[in-house]
């Protein structure tokens, strides 16, 4: 049984989440939503079967086909799903993504978590993609952070990927992040790096600078961290960033500099032209918007 206390954070960068933390997201989805049985469609002939289509109504990036297969798949395995298209691909308005063949009864009960599924997950692969369009031509990927809904972590961050994008960090557990509270409550932030150096030294390091001062200390420490945020920083002030670590670099590892903070599709450019490394968007997995899908069950 999946674990989300020890999520499948190994392989995060490569393909889908574990099989069994999607029927995990499906199977709560299914419950929220039928609860004891599904009154409507109980109404319906139970020998009667259809077919159905779902369609975009708009321009997207297709991401969720896994969980709207594990939805049907759950309620009744004899509705067959038989895809036009994959999880990355553009697609356009009034195309047929998706048509389903089953009891009318089964389609029916699925077919609100299964749109569910596939337009939020849709919808944060389409955002991804225009940050990494507007960024194209530069070294800077564009990466996510933990600002995701709470259970659907491990979908959205897969969701990045289909859009182009990087996963930052998965939880608390595989990486020491010092931000800026945690520099707050202990030393500098030099002493800081070195201190989670000591205690965990085959775990990534990413420190927080708020200020080239500290930008400078982080860089020049015995064991730099392996990525360093530039948080809230002006565009002039990444690109003096960007200057001083290629001054400080120590070959062959290098510390990545990643923007953070502040920005949205109408500087992201900017910041990328200044040849930072990542630059980290909340508003992936949080500034929510849902792809629009339909589903139509065909005449007769």
């Amino acid at each position: 049984m999946y674990n989300p206390l020890n999520p499948p954070s190994v392989d995060f960068n490569r393909g889908l989440p574990d099989a069994e933390a999607i029927v995990d997201d499906v199977r709560r989805a299914l419950a929220e939503d039928l609860g004891d049985g599904d009154r409507t469609a109980a109404l319906i002939d139970a020998n009667r079967t259809c077919t159905a289509q779902v369609i975009s109504r708009e321009s997207a990036t297709l991401c969720g086909t896994a969980w709207f297969d594990a939805v049907f798949a759950e309620l009744d395995d004899s509705v067959q799903c038989q895809w036009a298209c994959k999880d990355g691909d553009y697609v356009r308005p009034e195309q047929t993504l998706v048509r389903l063949t089953g009891p009318a009864r089964s389609v029916l009960s699925g077919e609100r978590t299964a749109l569910n599924f596939l337009q939020l997950l849709s919808g944060v692969a389409t955002e991804t993609r225009r940050y990494v369009d507007k960024v194209k031509g530069t070294q800077a990927q564009i990466v996510d952070t933990r600002k995701t809904l709470p259970g659907l972590r491990a979908a959205q961050k897969y969701a990045v990927r289909c859009g182009g994008g990087v996963n930052h960090r998965f939880g608390l557990f595989d990486a020491v992040m010092l931000k800026e509270n945690h520099l707050a409550a202990g030393s500098g932030i030099a002493e800081a790096i070195m201190a989670a150096r000591m205690q965990y030294a085959d775990v990534p390091v990413i420190a927080e600078a708020e200020d080239l001062a500290q930008v400078e200390a982080a860089l020049s420490c015995p064991a730099p961290p392996e990525v360093l945020l530039l948080d809230d920083f002006a565009t002039h002030l990444l690109a003096r960033a960007v200057n001083m670590a290629k001054k400080l670099a120590r070959p062959p590892n290098r510390t990545l500099l990643e923007a953070s903070g502040g920005i949205d599709l109408n500087n992201v450019r900017d910041a990328a032209d200044t040849g930072v490394d990542r630059i980290s968007i909340g508003g992936l997995t949080k500034h929510l918007r849902a792809v629009d899908l339909s589903m139509r069950l065909d005449d007769g």
